[in-house]
């Protein structure tokens, strides 16, 4: 048999949509930067969406995974536990307010949203759930039914799965107004919510993003989370929060909540967890998962011991170098070198974040989003070297996910060629617009 070429890509599903400007075979990647087969060097500030909190290769975890992996790699947790296992659940349990203290581990963030929408349901004895605009939660049936960023993500799957109510997310720039007024629309929608379509009887728990992920990176004010934290205690309903996308030091806090200074029932996480091996977890109080049938849920390799040390080693690695203050100082240098771009490019819009998880939202001179733009301008980043993302439900959010062990210099450098980027794509427009009078002419 002949080796295959590895630029070969006709036996890859096509189902998984490209995300960069063109076609990248990773060779490896070291911190902050990825090599390719072709011999080209990336700042990569996508961190596998979020997942490389601790940069590529961290020598730490790389030497736990190969640790762990020469004792036991598969060991089924309904038959028996391992050691990585029971020594990330109590450094989980050091880590979450003293309420949450029981732990669940699946394999994805999709799994983990479902296994807590099951536990929710179970422990309430109710049925439904209510969830935000532009909220994404997984591409399972459940979680895709949950998800309101994009018609992509549900097109052509319908019927979806019922008893799931959709809640305005507080989103001033969409909305053009104060924090305080988005707040209290957004509060009265929801009891408007749980007087018109799904009764506090009826409802389960509201699961919501503390910082939208694929709904553009939007940072609600943390007064909407606390107002959500006294409307869910009022009505007896659960509070669940998906750190899936922010957890770990991704916005300066071990986990987003504490910026709101409140306590979920329930927090789903995954991503950053790890550094790029497949883990997930639910945390939740003992009583909760007290009320949930032993064998109603499950999964074969849910906690397995080679993702558990590697997150075990990524926590340690987060704790020993810094890496949430690290995530708040250069987030904040990084918002304020876009800031200062925003004041010379009025198509930045919108910027805005926490820590290393900022969105720049492109808006044309009517206010409408551009989409365009916004594309335009990753683009000219990956052809110079530095990946960006795209987010946003209209695609007009250009998202900054840096490794948490990046330097200051390299994400200056990073703000030098999206700068480049921004008048690049400038002049794309200003030629477009050229070229498209002298047609009219």
């Amino acid at each position: 048999m002949k080796p295959t070429p590895t630029h070969d890509l006709s036996r890859i599903a096509p189902a998984w949509p490209r995300t960069v400007a063109g076609t990248i075979i990773a060779d490896r990647g070291v911190g902050s930067r990825l090599y390719t087969k072709d011999g080209r060097e990336f700042l990569d500030f996508t961190s596998g969406i979020g997942v490389t909190n601790t940069g590529h290769a961290h020598p730490a975890v790389v030497r736990a995974i190969q640790e762990q992996a020469s004792r036991i790699v598969h060991a089924q947790t309904n038959i028996m536990y391992n050691e990585a296992l029971i020594r990330l659940a109590n450094q989980l349990g050091e880590l979450m307010p003293d309420r949450l203290d029981s732990f669940f581990f699946a394999n994805s963030g999709a799994e983990a949203v479902e296994g807590a929408v099951k536990a929710a349901k179970q422990a309430t004895g109710r049925t439904n759930v209510i969830v935000f605009q532009g909220s994404f939660h997984g591409r399972t049936h459940l979680t895709m039914s949950m998800t309101a960023s994009k018609t992509m993500f549900r097109a052509g799957y319908q019927p979806l799965v019922p008893g799931v109510v959709v809640a305005p997310y507080p989103y001033t720039y969409r909305y053009g107004w104060d924090a305080k007024t988005t707040t209290e629309f957004c509060i009265a929608e929801l009891e408007l919510i749980l007087t018109s379509q799904s009764a506090p009887s009826e409802t389960a728990a509201i699961v919501l993003e503390p910082v939208l992920g694929e709904g553009g990176y939007v940072v609600p004010p943390m007064g909407f989370l606390r107002e959500l934290r006294e409307l869910c205690d009022r009505h007896g309903i659960l509070m669940v929060v998906d750190e899936i996308q922010t957890g770990f030091g991704r916005t300066g806090r071990w986990f987003a909540f504490e910026h709101a200074q409140v306590v979920p029932d329930i927090v789903v996480m995954g991503k950053g967890m790890s550094s790029g091996m497949p883990i997930s977890a639910i945390a939740g109080r003992r009583e909760l998962w007290d009320l949930q049938a032993p064998g109603s849920h499950g999964g074969t390799f849910g906690g397995n011991a080679v993702a558990c040390a590697a997150a075990s080693a990524t926590i340690q690695v987060i704790q020993d170098e810094h890496l949430v203050d690290n995530a708040a100082v250069l987030g904040a240098h990084l918002l304020s070198g876009l800031e200062v771009l925003q004041g010379v490019h009025p198509e930045m819009g919108d910027v805005r974040g926490l820590g290393m998880m900022i969105g720049v939202e492109f808006t044309a001179a009517d206010g409408s989003p551009w989409t365009k733009r916004a594309k335009a301008v990753a683009k000219h980043c990956f052809d110079r070297g530095l990946l960006l993302l795209m987010c946003g439900t209209n695609g007009n959010v250009v998202r900054w996910i840096p490794p948490l062990t990046a330097s200051r210099g390299e994400v200056d450098e990073a703000l030098h060629i999206f700068e480049a980027a921004l008048s690049a794509a400038e002049e794309d427009f200003g030629q477009a617009e050229t070229a498209l009078a002298g047609v009219r002419m």
